[in-house]
Order: C-alpha cells, then sequence, then structure tokens
C-alpha cells in the first residue's frame, strides 16, 4: 500500500511559478512510476507529466511541454512538480499518483493503483 500527499498548491499570478511535492509512504516508492495529473471544473482528469521509477524517462502532455519540469528523490519518497511560466489555463486540482507498472509512462488515470489527496492550483490572469 502506497499513501501519497501532495503539497505547495496555491495561488499565483500567470506567469509565475509553483512547486508542487508529493511525498510517499512506502519505501520502496523507488520502485513505482509516477504521474501528475489534473482537473478543472466540469472537466476530466488530464494527464500533466509523468516519471519512470528509475527517473531516466519522463514525459509531459503538450500543454506544458517546456513550461513543466517533473523529478524524483528516491531518497527522500518524493516526486516533484517544477511549474513555471503558469497560465490561468492551469488552474486545477493537481494529484500525483503511482503505479506499479514499471514500463513506460502512461497516461490513462485507470493505470495508476495510488492516488493522493490533491492540491488545488490557481493561477489568476
Amino acid at each position: 500500500q502506497v499513501q501519497l500527499v501532495e503539497s505547495g498548491g496555491g495561488l499565483v499570478q500567470a506567469g509565475g511559478s509553483l512547486r508542487l511535492s508529493c511525498s510517499a509512504s512506502a519505501r520502496t516508492f523507488n520502485m513505482y512510476n509516477t504521474g501528475w495529473f489534473r482537473q478543472a471544473p466540469g472537466k476530466e482528469r488530464e494527464f500533466v507529466a509523468g516519471i519512470r521509477w528509475i527517473a531516466i524517462n519522463t514525459y509531459y502532455a503538450d500543454s506544458v511541454k517546456g513550461r513543466f519540469t517533473t523529478s524524483r528523490d528516491n531518497a527522500k519518497n518524493t516526486v516533484y512538480l517544477q511549474m513555471n511560466s503558469l497560465k490561468p489555463d492551469d488552474t486545477a486540482v493537481y494529484y500525483c499518483a503511482a503505479s506499479n507498472k514499471r514500463g513506460p509512462i502512461v497516461v490513462v488515470p485507470t493505470e495508476y493503483e495510488y492516488w493522493g489527496q490533491g492540491t488545488q492550483v490557481t493561477v489568476s490572469s
């Protein structure tokens, strides 16, 4: 069982930056691929970024490529999402998720077994 806790959300002006953190309870967290998703009101949950358990491969949605960066520190059981050049369209609840499928990063939410509670990110214009 893996428990995930996100932090770092908040209110920021357009063009600003935030860094989200996702801390995991399991010592085996370094064996899980992780993904970041977001969900805006009235919209479906969408993939944002992912990183493989070996931290070599990352994958990003086109909408955030070049602005967001995901990384992980397996020694701290923590995954990060650095968000730069934020836009009002980035406003959503952001979730981290973990998958024990250690192949390529997948973008489908149902492929992830564990989820955090989410953290709100609001970008004002």
